[in-house]
């Protein structure tokens, strides 16, 4: 599985992120592929999962069930309730 961290440049806010989802998943045991990248990268086929804040989600052309949407980038807290949600679909 690859899980891209999205922002609007693909500097330093999606590489936090990328931070964030690797500590999580690694808390939730699964194994994956995480990067980032900016807005244009933002594309279905590129990965498998996409997250990026909420500022910038309506912008990409993600399906919904391809995308988690976060509203604080710094919350690992909410990143790690979302990604649970995800893999326990």
């Amino acid at each position: 599985m690859k899980i891209m961290a999205i922002c609007g440049s693909g500097l330093g806010s999606s590489f936090m992120v990328e931070m964030n989802i690797k500590k999580v998943l690694k808390k939730m045991g699964v194994d994956a592929e995480v990067e980032h990248s900016d807005l244009s990268s933002a594309i279905p086929g590129e990965a498998d999962l996409f997250v990026m804040a909420k500022d910038i989600a309506a912008s990409a052309s993600i399906p919904d069930n391809q995308l988690i949407v976060i509203t604080n980038i710094i919350d690992i807290n909410e990143l790690e309730t979302k990604l649970r949600a995800y893999f326990n679909k």
